[in-house]
């Protein structure tokens, strides 16, 4: 099977976050074949649509490239008001807005991680309307919702609780089914 490469970047900017610690986690778990490349979307600047007429800025550029450049997609966000945070929704915004955007037709996988016993249904819901728009394929559930993290993760953020590792495993080999489906 050829290497599938997939572009993962948290919604939270948190040092000590719960979803940058399943992106990492989700990296380890990958399937034989799959790489997940992290991004870092912090340093995107908010959207102003009139910055983007005149050019877009090279962490955008960035962002972008690395989208195109991959098979497939991974959000993993946290949940804020019922929704996904602004640093998620602006990087997605100024993605969009490109001729070429890097969602049209692009596998996408969604997972999110929360103190609360729900994990993060609301904003996952969210974030798939909004993909929906764009014309991503988005990974159909059973869905990643990790509630009671703390609970889930050891002392240094490390995923240990085993039948989500073991869930998160599956998910990610079923994005490499949506990707290699899509190849065919």
């Amino acid at each position: 099977m050829t290497e599938i490469r997939i572009f993962g970047v948290a919604g939270s900017l948190r040092r000590l976050s719960f979803n940058a610690a399943l992106l990492n986690a989700a990296a380890e778990l990958a399937p034989a074949g799959m790489h997940i490349d992290i991004g870092d979307i912090r340093h995107v600047p908010p959207y102003d649509d009139d910055v983007r007429a005149e050019a877009y800025p090279p962490e955008v550029e960035g962002l972008v490239g690395a989208m195109q450049r991959a098979d497939g997609l991974l959000f993993v966000t946290p949940e804020y008001n019922r929704s996904i945070p602004g640093i998620l929704k602006n990087a997605i915004d100024w993605a969009s807005r490109r001729p070429d955007q890097p969602f049209d037709r692009k596998p996408v996988a969604i997972m999110g991680a929360s103190r609360g016993v729900l994990g993060t249904i609301m904003a996952n819901h969210h974030l798939r309307q909004i993909l929906v728009y764009l014309n991503a394929q988005t990974l159909p559930g059973p869905e990643v919702l990790v509630g009671e993290a703390p609970k889930k993760f050891d002392a240094d953020l490390k995923l240990v609780d085993e039948p989500t590792r073991a869930f998160v495993r599956g998910h990610l080999e079923r994005l490499g089914e949506l990707v290699a489906d899509g190849r065919r």
